[in-house]
C-alpha cells in the first residue's frame, strides 16, 4: 500500500472513531459533585466513546441551563417546581441518584467534642436572634461543654443552591418564624451572614473564620476536616449524619410517581433530619438518538455499579424499591 493510500486509510479510521464519540454536557448541583465526578470518570473509563462533562455551578444554574437548552441534563437537590416545569420546552423527567445530608459545620477554637443543635437553635442562629455561642438554647443541649461568649458568624450560600433548599426546607418545617420571614428556596433573603459560592466556598470560609457556622453537604465537611454537629429530629433524638441515619430518613417515605419528594424532618427515630435525595433532570425526548441511548445506558449503570461507589464518599445508595421505580422510568426517555 502506498503512503498516500495508507494516509487515506488512517484518516478514514480516525474519522470513524471520532464520529463514534458521544459528548454529553450537564450542569448543576454541587451537593452530589464528588460522586458525580467519580461516576463520570469511571463510566468513561469503561465506555471510552462516551464523555460526560459536568459543571458544578449550583442547582439553580443547572435548571437554568437545562431550560436554555445549553446542556443535555441538569442536576438539582431541589426537584423542579410546577412553575419551573412549565418553562421547559420539553417534558422533563426527574431521576433520583443518591441520598445525602446537609450538616451544620462550625469553627470554634479549642472546643472538644461535637455539638448538639436543636431545631430552635439552628433557626435562631440563621435568623440572627441567637448571636452568642453560649446562648442558653445552645448550652442546654450541650451539658458539660464550655462554650465561649463570642459572636456567632453565620455563613451561607451566595449562589442558587439545592443545598440551600434542603437546609431552608428543614428550617421552614421546624420554625414558623423562619417559614414566615424567609421560607424555603434555592436562594433566599438571608437575615444575617456572609455568602460563599458553592459547598466549597462555604467550607473554605468556615475553615478560615473562628466563631463561624454554616451548612454544607456531608462529604465537604469530611473532606475538609470541619467539625459538624448532631441535629435533633422529630423523635427528640440528637442524630449525627452518616449512611445509616440518612438511609433511615428515606425509610417508609411515600415516593411520588414523578420522584419529587422532600424527606427533611423525617419522623423515623434514627433518621437524620436534614437529609435529601438529589436528582438528575433529563428531557423525556432527546433529539440525538445516540445521546438518548448513551444517557439511558449511563442511568442503568448508575443504578447498578454506580450505587456501589456511593458509600466511600458518604452518600447513601437509593433504597431498593426506589431504584426499581427509577429503572422503569428510564424507559420513558426517547
Amino acid at each position: 500500500m502506498s503512503s498516500k493510500l495508507m494516509w487515506v486509510f488512517i484518516s478514514a479510521v480516525f474519522a470513524q472513531v471520532a464520529s463514534a464519540q458521544i459528548l454529553i454536557n450537564g450542569a448543576g448541583a454541587t451537593f452530589p459533585y464528588p460522586i458525580y465526578s467519580k461516576w463520570f470518570d469511571e463510566y468513561h473509563r469503561q465506555h471510552p466513546n462516551v464523555q460526560i462533562n459536568y459543571q458544578s455551578i449550583g442547582s439553580g444554574g443547572g435548571i437554568r441551563q437545562l431550560e436554555a437548552g445549553t446542556v443535555d441534563f441538569g442536576a438539582s437537590d431541589m426537584p423542579a417546581s410546577d412553575e419551573q416545569l412549565t418553562k421547559f420546552k420539553r417534558k422533563i423527567l426527574h431521576f433520583p441518584t443518591v441520598l445525602g445530608a446537609v450538616v451544620p459545620v462550625y469553627n470554634i477554637p479549642n472546643l472538644a467534642g461535637e455539638l448538639n443543635f436543636t431545631s430552635k437553635a439552628l433557626a435562631g442562629i440563621m435568623l440572627g436572634t441567637i448571636t452568642k455561642w453560649n446562648h442558653p438554647e445552645i448550652t442546654r443541649a450541650n451539658a458539660g461543654v464550655k462554650l465561649p461568649a463570642s459572636e456567632i458568624i453565620v455563613v451561607h450560600r451566595s449562589d442558587g443552591s439545592g443545598t440551600t433548599f434542603v437546609w431552608t426546607d428543614f428550617l421552614s418545617k421546624v420554625s414558623p418564624e423562619w417559614k414566615t420571614r424567609v421560607g424555603a428556596g434555592t436562594s433566599v433573603n438571608w437575615p444575617v451572614g456572609l455568602g460563599g459560592k458553592g459547598n466549597e466556598g462555604v467550607a473554605g470560609i468556615i475553615k478560615q473564620t473562628p466563631g463561624s457556622i454554616g451548612y454544607v453537604e456531608l462529604i465537604y465537611a469530611i473532606q475538609n476536616k470541619i467539625a459538624y454537629g448532631r441535629v435533633q429530629n422529630p423523635a427528640g433524638h440528637f442524630v449525627k449524619a452518616d449512611l445509616g441515619t440518612v438511609s433511615a430518613a428515606a425509610r417508609d417515605q411515600r415516593m411520588s410517581s414523578d420522584f419529587r419528594v422532600s424527606i427533611t424532618n423525617a419522623p423515623a427515630d434514627g433518621a437524620y433530619p436534614i437529609s435529601s435525595f438529589t436528582w438528575l433532570l433529563v428531557p423525556a425526548e432527546i433529539r440525538n438518538p445516540a445521546k438518548a441511548k448513551a444517557i439511558k445506558e449511563f442511568l442503568i449503570w448508575m443504578l447498578g455499579p454506580g450505587q456501589k461507589m456511593t458509600e466511600s464518599l458518604s452518600y447513601a445508595p437509593l433504597p431498593r424499591e426506589v431504584a426499581a421505580q427509577v429503572a422503569k422510568q428510564i424507559a420513558r426517555i426517547r
